[in-house]
């Protein structure tokens, strides 16, 4: 008698998704980020995405200073199975701007996902991923909506001790950088 035996799931490691992208398997233009061993194709940015994000890139240099460096769009390590790209991180200082490694959850000050066509992907996987791979503190901007969800005490199973939603208008401050204070005008100034 045959033994009935399921077919399991591949899951890459972050060694095996940069080997690939060394060898050239994606195009030099994919956004593709490694989420728990799987690839994700991103969406396209649309322009609500880039305005919020070139407004807030230029509000959190400012508002850093050297407290912090301000990383757009590059990777974090979550060994070994996760490596995304988060919209913003805000890392501890070093000397090298992590020229020898990637930063990995501990370097992480805050990390911030502009919520668009993702929102939903960034509010449950990506916040279950930050969390179970200890990031002490998450945000979701969520374009849409214009409000503001703040995740902050991760467990090791991958929730939140807190989680709270901030509707505009709204002032608050990450809890590593409490000098440094972002309010809902600075993401969607009023019109004139």
């Amino acid at each position: 008698m045959n033994a009935v035996v399921e077919p399991s799931r591949h899951k890459l490691t972050i060694d095996d998704f940069v080997r690939m992208g060394e060898a050239g398997i994606f195009a030099e233009d994919a956004r593709i980020e490694l989420i728990e061993g799987d690839l994700f194709d991103m969406p396209p940015i649309g322009t609500r995405h880039s305005s919020v994000s070139n407004r807030l890139t230029r509000l959190l240099v400012r508002l850093a200073g050297d407290a912090a460096i301000v990383s757009v769009g590059n990777p974090v390590l979550l060994p070994p199975w996760s490596m995304p790209q988060p919209d913003f991180l805000l890392l501890r200082p070093c000397a090298d701007f992590y020229e020898a490694a990637h930063p990995g959850a501990g370097d992480v000050l805050l990390a911030i996902e502009l919520g668009d066509a993702t929102l939903r992907f960034d509010r449950i996987t990506k916040a279950r991923v930050y969390a179970a791979n200890g990031i002490n503190e998450y945000w979701v901007v969520d374009l849409p909506g214009r409000r503001l969800h703040v995740h902050r005490g991760p467990t090791p199973g991958g929730s939140w001790a807190s989680v709270e939603k901030y509707d505009a208008p709204f002032r608050v401050s990450p809890a590593a950088l409490p000098a440094l204070t972002l309010s809902s005008d600075d993401l969607w100034p009023t019109r004139p």
